[in-house]
């Protein structure tokens, strides 16, 4: 086998698919020393048709310049004809229209014909095997040393190859036109990232590449060019829930995940949407005072962050919620802290003073909150998300 012969085959557009067949299997034949002598049963039985079809595909290769072949004889005995491929250096195609093609049993005219084609330009394409010497009749194995190209080739020679290298290429452009950096990055430097991902990899790399960019948005991080996204794999980075783009995941209610994405949403600003005031709740904040801020404390507990109240309902039912990566990742400093502690006390006094719902009494006894007093433990927590998601104000 010729690797270069082989990888001149794939690549030929503009044929069928047996001919296809034929044009690889006589690739894979093709010695660069000795040249390439496979017979029509060999090439019948190896692309899986019938020697009529092997025929009329090699007239046809021949007729498209592809292909050329010189008859082989002992006396009045027919040998295996001696075939030329395209890629090779002296190449001489076909031109005599009515010239009979020499292919046993193609027609009566032709049968035993002997072609009397000029010699190729090039010695290497007229060398004779010696006596001792077995022409080539079927594939030489030849170690391939490239990795890439090693998986592209199917296990069977066939039509195959080329349909695969056409899906591939096919899936290429498709997920190119997706990634975000597309337009400024170098398209020949991404595809061959992409030919040399094996088969699983790049299924993986189609499937999972939404997800990555999804990630990355709501991060607001910055994506990298298509070859090195490529050739690092970074999808993979998806299933690491320490990376930057991991997939945000579900929580158990009252773990250190759960409290972070909890005050990462009460540090938000309250809901401005609220039902009317009852009369009554009317007349207490018109006369002021402790009812009037017991009123406001209320309704701000009740309907100023919505998201966090079904959090509460969630954790009656022991059911989590969905906390994104680097939130998670902030909460790993977290510190346990028992219902009935002080630190509990004073951490219930700060959430009191900015109008927020305390947790649930759900039986649970141990909270998680960030290290240190209050205030300033929530300031470093609401420093932590900002630099998380790339503010520029982020202390």
């Amino acid at each position: 086998m010729s690797h270069e012969a082989t990888m001149w085959a794939v690549k030929v557009r503009g044929i069928s698919c047996a001919e296809a067949r034929v044009l690889w299997h006589l690739a894979d034949c093709h010695n660069p020393i000795y040249g390439c002598y496979p017979k029509q049963d060999y090439l019948a039985d190896a692309c899986e048709i019938d020697e009529r079809s092997v025929r009329r595909s090699l007239v046809a290769l021949r007729e498209k310049g592809l292909v050329n072949w010189i008859e082989q004889r002992e006396g009045k005995n027919r040998k295996a004809n001696r075939y030329s491929l395209a890629f090779e250096r002296g190449f001489r195609p076909h031109s005599c229209e009515n010239e009979p093609d020499n292919l046993s049993a193609s027609n009566a005219s032709s049968t035993g014909q002997n072609e009397g084609f000029e010699p190729d330009i090039s010695d290497s394409l007229n060398r004779t095997p010696e006596s001792s010497i077995e022409p080539v009749r079927e594939p030489v194995i030849e170690p391939v040393r490239e990795r890439g190209c090693a998986r592209e080739l199917p296990e069977e020679g066939d039509a195959a190859i080329v349909e695969d290298r056409k899906r591939i290429e096919r899936d290429f452009k498709a997920w190119y036109r997706t990634w975000p950096t597309s337009l400024a990055d170098s398209e020949k430097a991404a595809r061959d990232a992409w030919s040399a991902l094996s088969r699983e990899e790049r299924a993986a790399c189609i499937e999972r590449t939404p997800a990555y960019i999804s990630a990355v948005n709501a991060n607001k991080g910055k994506f990298t060019f298509s070859s090195v996204y490529l050739r690092g794999k970074a999808w993979e980075k998806l299933d690491d829930p320490k990376s930057d783009v991991a997939l945000p995941s579900v929580h158990n209610p009252f773990s250190k995940a759960w409290m972070a994405g909890m005050l990462a949403q009460l540090l938000k600003p309250a809901a401005t949407a609220m039902p009317v005031p009852t009369k009554y709740q009317q007349l207490q904040l018109a006369q002021g005072g402790e009812a009037a801020e017991a009123v406001r404390l209320d309704r701000s507990q009740k309907y100023g962050w919505p998201r966090v109240n079904t959090m509460h309902q969630r954790a009656f039912d022991r059911q989590g919620v969905t906390v994104p990566a680097p939130l998670a990742r902030i909460s790993e400093s977290f510190v346990q802290v028992h219902r009935d502690a002080e630190a509990a006390k004073r951490w219930k006094q700060a959430f009191d003073r900015r109008g927020w719902p305390w947790l649930p009494n759900t039986g649970h006894e141990w909270f998680f909150f960030p290290p240190g007093e209050p205030e300033e433990a929530l300031s470093e927590f609401a420093a932590a998300t900002a630099r998380e998601r790339g503010d520029d104000d982020a202390a």
